[in-house]
């Protein structure tokens, strides 16, 4: 046996075995892997705003910031709510370490995003430097968050429903 084919562990034959396809789908379509664009987005506008505000100082991008937050925020508590069904609902998805790590990452960036928008709901003067802080720290998490997503659709098949015919 070659260095390049190294025996399959038996822990990892079983799990690569289980089914990962997504419990919560339209049309064969995973609904989180759908739902997580919006929310990533705005995390990155919101940065975005708070930089722009630290440039310029004008007002319209701390009203920009705080909408921007606020979608963030609670467009990604929907799509981790549609996230935590299929962690709980697939067994496939629920055995894999890379899922609990894209679903602690995930939820540590909910937790940032939604202190970054009660921050600015409750003191906007607190933008500089707090908000932009977390904002950079949100994005820092949007992307932790988005690589391990990636690597559960690339590497480990998840959410991918694959029929006989193609």
């Amino acid at each position: 046996m070659s260095q390049s084919e190294s025996p399959v562990s038996p822990v990892i034959q079983r799990i690569s075995e289980m089914d990962t396809s997504s419990a919560v789908a339209v049309a064969g379509h995973p609904i989180h892997a759908m739902s997580v664009h919006f929310p990533i987005a705005l995390v990155i506008a919101t940065f975005g705003c708070d930089v722009f505000y630290w440039w310029w100082g004008d007002e319209f991008w701390l009203r920009a910031g705080v909408w921007s937050a606020g979608f963030a925020f609670c467009l990604g508590v929907a799509a981790g709510m549609v996230g935590t069904a299929e962690l709980l609902l697939v067994r496939g998805i629920r055995n894999r370490a890379a899922s609990w790590t894209h679903a602690i990452a995930a939820m540590m960036l909910l937790s940032i995003a939604g202190m970054n928008w009660g921050l600015r709901l409750a003191d906007p003067d607190a933008v500089l430097p707090l908000g932009l802080a977390l904002s950079a720290l949100a994005s820092v998490f949007t992307g932790l968050a988005g690589w391990h997503g990636g690597k559960l659709i690339l590497h480990h098949g998840v959410g991918i429903m694959v029929s006989d015919q193609e």
